[in-house]
């Protein structure tokens, strides 16, 4: 018994699309290089994102990381020296300022 060519066709086109099918890669797995939990390099821990900055009266605060400070207080072994109502200055010369977008209303 012969096989039509149409049926050999279509067998092969389910052969190929099984193959092609197992090599995809999960778009949503972590990519190569990923480490893991804990692990968190020099950069990472050094990046000082400033949240918001609240003021009220002579007292203010900031929220810098997800942690509120204020004028003295010390965030990642830099100190906080001055709070304005768009930025903050650090010890080290770094300043953090809040977007622009964010301030006016």
């Amino acid at each position: 018994m012969l096989l039509n060519k149409p049926y050999i066709f279509i067998a092969l086109l389910g052969i190929s699309a099984q193959v092609s099918a197992e090599s995809l890669r999960d778009p949503t797995l972590p990519g190569k290089g990923y480490s893991g939990t804990g692990a968190v390099s020099q950069n990472q821990h050094q990046a000082l994102i400033l949240n918001s900055i609240v003021s009220s009266g002579n007292t203010a605060y900031a929220v810098i990381n997800n942690k509120i400070v204020s004028v003295g207080d010390s965030i990642q072994g830099v100190k906080v020296v001055r709070i304005t109502p768009s930025s903050v200055s650090l010890s080290d010369g770094r300043k953090l300022a809040v977007f622009q977008a964010i301030i006016e209303r």
